[in-house]
């Protein structure tokens, strides 16, 4: 974690909520999928479905669910969706307790849990634009990164150990109480958070449903933007399960180096947010997004190089190491520079509507690619997904712009507004099968 400049007692609850979640949901990573095996006796058809049935019916749910938040207060917003997922996953040990765990429930529950990680990562980027100045944003959005990669690196080992000492359910009774423990922190900033402005509620037929792909589709930065990054996350995720066949099956590296070598570059993931502030100061927010954004694109190639023992390992570790770096600068930029653009009465609407259209096409282009692989081969289609990202850089936008005059909001401190938006807007919390997918998936959102 970070240290330095101090954002106030309010961001710090804010940060200490953010921190134990994340750290949770990493010693838990891939618990229902190793429940699902263990317990359940579940085969190939149903982990899939397990996957794949959370991110994506979560999104569907998620869609009216941000067009009726936007004109809520945010906290009690967050706070009910940390105890609604507190709620959905300690349903699972104690239904294994009792007996009546079923593979209905798991799926349940990880749709329930995926539809309220969007709500609460759309909500608390709102919040975070509320709860301090607009040039502490890209401080604050450093610190959210450097705790999901520090957690990244840490949690799966630990949650791993756990569950082979104590059970296959222990860690999702972790990452339930991490949940419970957030939405404390969350209660604990205090403060009065006045009633958003409803001047702006939508007049359609559609209710607004759908106001922030609008917004999204017609703002000429935040368009290239979206979709540059919407593309690059699905490519990249869609190569995770391939790389894990073309390693673990065609080329024998043994489980713990496949693990090694998704692990250990996370450590880029944490050096590169800790330079997101200075490379910013000294090149300005849109020279490290032009940079940063068309570096990340080039390494993925590398992996359809990949070949046996110990030089394919260190091709893996290095392609990985590289890769994560530049997310790691680049996400925290991202997140602070598309608050920037954002009006304020539309953050909500428009980080629901760029997060649901992020887990779509990244479920998408999974299914796609692995079809792509059955027909060709895991090493054609990874070569295939490296050349498509050597194309976005041309999505990033490619000239300055003034902002508009609805994106001038003056930010509000604690001391001149009671605390109202708050967490980070970067809980991405996306599902890889080794460690920098799920993150970077998380993150895209």
């Amino acid at each position: 974690m970070m240290t330095g400049k101090s954002l106030g007692r309010p961001f710090g609850w804010l940060w200490a909520a953010f921190t134990i979640s994340t750290f949770g949901t990493w010693l838990g990573f891939d618990a229902f999928r190793l429940t699902a095996i263990l317990v359940l006796h579940a085969g190939p058809i149903e982990v899939s479905l397990l996957s794949a049935a959370g991110p994506a019916v979560g999104a569907v749910v998620a869609i009216p669910l941000s067009r009726w938040v936007e004109f809520r207060r945010k906290r009690p917003v967050m706070v009910t969706m940390d105890l609604l997922r507190f709620a959905a996953l300690i349903s699972v040990p104690a239904a294994f307790a009792l007996g009546w765990l079923t593979f209905t429930q798991l799926v349940v529950v990880s749709i329930v849990a995926a539809a309220a990680d969007i709500t609460f990562r759309a909500v608390s980027g709102a919040y975070l634009k509320g709860l301090i100045p607009r040039a502490d944003l890209l401080v604050a959005n450093g610190r959210f990164e450097a705790t999901t990669w520090t957690a990244t690196v840490v949690g799966p080992p630990l949650g791993n150990a756990a569950i082979g000492l104590f059970g296959p359910v222990t860690t999702v009774v972790v990452d339930a109480a991490s949940y419970l423990l957030s939405a404390l922190g969350i209660r604990a900033i205090g403060g009065r958070e006045p009633h958003p402005d409803r001047s702006d509620r939508p007049q359609r037929r559609d209710g607004g449903l759908f106001d922030g792909w609008r917004y999204l589709l017609t703002h000429p930065v935040l368009r290239p933007l979206f979709f540059n990054t919407v593309l690059v996350n699905g490519l990249i995720m869609a190569n995770a399960p391939l790389l894990a066949v073309l390693m673990l099956d065609r080329l024998g590296f043994a489980p713990w180096q496949y693990g090694l070598a998704f692990g250990v570059p996370c450590v880029g993931g944490l050096i590169g947010s800790r330079l997101a502030h200075p490379l910013v100061t000294r090149f300005g927010e849109r020279g490290v997004l032009l940079a940063a954004g068309s570096l990340r694109a080039f390494w993925p190639i590398g992996l359809a190089f990949v070949g046996p023992g110990t030089a394919g390992l260190v091709l893996v570790l290095t392609v990985q190491f590289g890769l994560v770096a530049c997310v790691g600068v680049f996400n925290p930029v991202l997140a602070t520079y598309r608050l920037h653009q954002t009006a304020t009465e539309r953050v909500t609407r428009t980080l629901s509507a760029w997060s649901i259209t992020s887990n779509a096409v990244i479920a998408a282009m999974t299914a796609l690619w692995g079809l792509l692989a059955a027909v060709t081969s895991p090493r054609l289609a990874i070569a295939i997904a490296g050349l498509l990202l050597l194309a976005t850089p041309l999505l990033l936008p490619g000239r300055a712009r003034t902002p508009r005059p609805e994106d001038r909001v003056p930010s509000l401190t604690p001391s001149t507004a009671t605390p109202s938006h708050v967490p980070p807007e970067r809980i991405e919390r996306e599902s890889l099968s080794g460690g920098i997918d799920r993150v970077i998936r998380l993150r895209s959102s």
